[in-house]
């Protein structure tokens, strides 16, 4: 005649395993949200919204352009407004840019208002030649600075263009 002794159960054991298990599916999930975010961000700031993986050049070698370090401000000359469609878009983006050049010399401010026409000419030339991806980024915003500097050099032979300046840049 054994009594039968009451089984006592655990509400400790049971609900624990599932508790860390689930925090640890938790931590996993989070963290797996702050690296897609981290990506995505970093993409953002870089500007490689495209999808085509970068060339193992471009991953060890960044692109810098050595300038020498100015601290007085040159000369500022605005220009008028550009309004170009961009190429092979069959008109349907438009690049807006306004632009002022910081010459190295006062001396070069003649010399640019002698050869505006032909100034204007070049970089209107040059910017109806972009695609949207090639003024997109930040690097191609930049490429643009340093070819429009090439442009306007070509016309000047007392100084030259220290600098371009966007003061508006618009794709639409």
């Amino acid at each position: 005649m054994a009594e039968e002794q009451p089984i006592i159960e655990n509400d400790q054991a049971g609900p624990a395993p599932r508790s860390s298990s689930m925090n640890i599916l938790l931590m996993v999930v989070l963290i797996l949200i702050a690296g897609v975010g981290g990506y995505f961000f970093q993409e953002l700031i870089s500007g490689n919204s495209e999808s085509k993986a970068p060339s193992p050049l471009m991953q060890t070698q960044p692109v810098t352009t050595a300038r020498p370090v100015s601290s007085a401000v040159g000369v500022m000359v605005p220009l008028e407004p550009f309004m170009v469609n961009l190429a092979r878009t069959k008109g349907s983006r438009i690049l807006k840019v306004t632009v002022t050049l910081e010459l190295n010399n006062p001396a070069v401010q003649p010399e640019v208002e002698d050869n505006r026409q032909k100034i204007m000419d070049s970089i209107l030339v040059l910017l109806s030649s972009k695609t949207f991806e090639d003024v997109y980024s930040i690097q191609g915003k930049f490429k643009l600075k340093d070819e429009i500097t090439t442009r306007v050099n070509r016309f000047l032979a007392i100084g030259h263009v220290k600098e371009v300046y966007f003061s508006e840049f618009l794709i639409q």
